[in-house]
Formats: C-alpha cells, structure tokens, sequence
C-alpha cells in the first residue's frame, strides 16, 4: 500500500463499502469503488482470498482506467 500510495483509510472504506464485488478466481475477489483524487477519478481495487480466515488482503492499488475494469 505504501509503495503504491493508498492509504489505510481509503482501503478499510473500500473493504467496508465496496461499490463492486468481481470473483476474479476461485477463492479470490476484486473489491472495487470509484474515488475522486484530485482532478480525475480514480479505481481503487482491492484483491482478497476469502478462503482463509480471515479474508486476506492479497495487493491493492488504484488505476485511472475506470472504464477498463468497471462492470456494468
């Protein structure tokens, strides 16, 4: 998190409240909300195993390609 530069806070909303939840595998899901940082908006996407307990966190990161990886 600190490499890519997100913050705690905006992970634990993220995994709080995600706006989208995608099984990207089995076992693996992308939790996903749309920020607003600064000008433009942003994807925060969250990867979670939820077949440990607890769920663990996997990586996370935020892109600007909104559209690529939103689902309708």
């Amino acid at each position: 998190m600190r490499r890519r530069g997100v913050s705690e806070t905006d992970v634990r909303a993220v995994l709080a409240s995600p706006e989208q939840v995608l099984e990207v595998r089995p076992n693996r899901v992308v939790l996903q909300s749309r920020v607003n940082l600064g000008s433009t908006a942003q994807l925060i996407r969250v990867f979670v195993d939820v077949d440990r307990v607890p769920e663990e966190v996997v990586t996370v990161y935020v892109t600007s390609r909104v559209a690529k990886y939103w689902e309708p």
